[in-house]
């Protein structure tokens, strides 16, 4: 009975996805609200349990393959929070668009589930488990669009590539099985301190980290990322842009800190040319881009090489920043590609740079609240960007690692040009014909608002998120 109270929330939700899709299966044509209200119930439902069922202190089910700690109550709150906000944005584009693509809200409720139970995972069975069901959902998702050839194409690429790594994923934990024989990440970390077996452990964990590497969208292994963020529709950009951010980065601390973090020196080193090799590439091709969900995949692909800054530091306060830094990214990405869905129109994507121009005078408050993220994205004090940054090069620093500060340090500089760009757009151009006012609802302007605020709130109380990330790791044993 305990060990089905540990995993209550992942049960309920599995229920209701199920509940939703038979609501949506039977619903009259006429009735779309229907479904979208009935997953934004079993979202609110889930987070409440998550709360209400908050542990202090770590917890094993299921034979030890299912962990109930605080990193991972901090880490599914803030993912159900966002997958709440996406709905509302996404019914919103929708309804302007004359769609009824009530399937949008089903498959975040199954990659929920995924992302639930990666978070929580004890064990690389359930590592990969939750990974598959995640992936197969975000799939379908970029794929909803079924008469747009740019969606099929991005599906495609991402189905191919994502097989591919989790192909390597999957022969890296068989490797580790192997010499380990075990798939308790607690048993492998007393396994790997072995020295006499060294080498067969790292060779599984190059394998291991090119699949966490795909998942986070890092270099060399963020081919996907630019062509998925065009070709997929807005919401579900959105959606794939910040939830799933949450999960990879548990599964990070998870299989990397709990399960092999004796092969630290190893796999700090890798960590430290992925995360050079993102941000330059990231920063660097984002200011050739003319479309603005290209440029914020390429400003994920930075964003994400600045987060494995936190890992590289290899102790508790590191991978706490490198917590807040995508907690604070989750949100920010949130809030840019909800600035594409506020300002998309009936048949019209506004997705170019200069689809921005002149909409501070269209709409002030709209563009205020852009200007907010992207000083937040460009890591400009005092905004909860700037902290992100701040925390995890404090952390790089302290573990000896200051001239890999300053090269962050240096591409960021690179990174503000394009995001600065968008704000010079906003208040000093003009737009290339007459547009008309921003079209959206209520409902999205309000979360819209919260979105915005929220980056501000962080931006100027940043300690109090911080201190709920360390309390979290130091529980966590990190």
């Amino acid at each position: 009975m305990n060990d089905f109270m540990t995993v209550l929330p992942e049960a309920t939700l599995t229920a209701l996805a199920c509940l939703v899709l038979i609501v949506d299966v039977f619903r009259r044509s006429d009735a779309v609200n229907v479904t979208f209200w009935a997953a934004v119930f079993s979202v609110l439902l889930v987070l409440s349990q998550v709360a209400i069922y908050f542990p202090e202190q770590s917890g094993l089910a299921f034979h030890g393959t299912f962990v109930h700690d605080p990193m991972a109550a901090v880490l599914k709150s803030f993912m159900l929070v966002v997958m709440l906000l996406s709905f509302f944005y996404a019914r919103d584009y929708f309804q302007r668009r004359g769609s009824t693509q009530t399937e949008f809200y089903i498959l975040a409720l199954f990659a929920g589930i995924g992302m639930m139970v990666l978070i929580s995972a004890h064990s690389l069975l359930t590592v990969y488990l939750g990974l598959e069901l995640l992936s197969l959902s975000l799939y379908a998702m970029v794929a909803m669009t079924r008469d747009s050839v740019e969606a099929s194409e991005a599906a495609m690429k991402y189905f191919v590539l994502g097989a591919l790594a989790s192909g390597m994923l999957l022969y890296g934990m068989s490797m580790l099985y192997g010499v380990a024989g075990t798939l308790d990440l607690g048993a492998l970390s007393g396994a790997v301190a072995d020295e006499s077996r060294h080498l067969l452990f790292t060779f599984g964990l190059v394998f291991v980290l090119i699949g966490i590497a795909f998942k986070l969208g890092v270099a060399p292994f963020h081919m996907w990322v630019p062509d998925v963020y065009q070709g997929a529709p807005t919401p579900v950009t959105l959606f794939l842009g910040s939830a799933p951010k949450l999960a990879a980065f548990a599964m990070a601390i998870r299989v990397l800190a709990d399960g092999l973090g004796a092969l630290a020196g190893e796999w700090q080193t890798m960590l430290v040319l992925l995360a050079i090799l993102s941000m330059a590439i990231g920063n660097i091709v984002a200011i050739a881009q003319t479309n603005i969900k290209r440029m914020l995949a390429y400003s994920t692909i930075s964003h994400m090489g600045f987060l494995l800054l936190g890992l590289i530091a290899a102790n508790a306060i590191g991978y706490a920043a490198s917590m807040f830094y995508v907690i604070v990214y989750a949100i920010m990405s949130m809030g840019a590609f909800g600035a594409v869905i506020m300002l998309s129109g009936p048949g019209q994507e506004s997705d170019r740079l200069q689809d921005f121009a002149g909409l501070a005078r269209r709409s002030p408050w709209i563009g205020f609240l852009m200007m907010i993220l992207m000083f937040s994205l460009a890591g400009v004090p005092p905004f909860a960007g700037f902290w992100a940054k701040w925390f995890v090069l404090k952390e790089v620093i302290a573990a000896g690692n200051a001239w890999l500060a300053a090269v962050a340090v240096l591409f960021s500089l690179i990174g503000a040009f394009y995001y600065l760009r968008v704000i010079k757009l906003m208040y000093f151009d003009e737009p290339e014909s007459p547009r008309a006012a921003v079209g959206a609802g209520e409902d999205a302007h309000l979360v819209f608002s919260v979105n915005g605020i929220a980056v501000l709130l962080l931006g100027f109380l940043p300690g109090s998120l911080m201190s709920v990330c360390l309390a979290a790791m130091l529980v966590n044993g990190g």
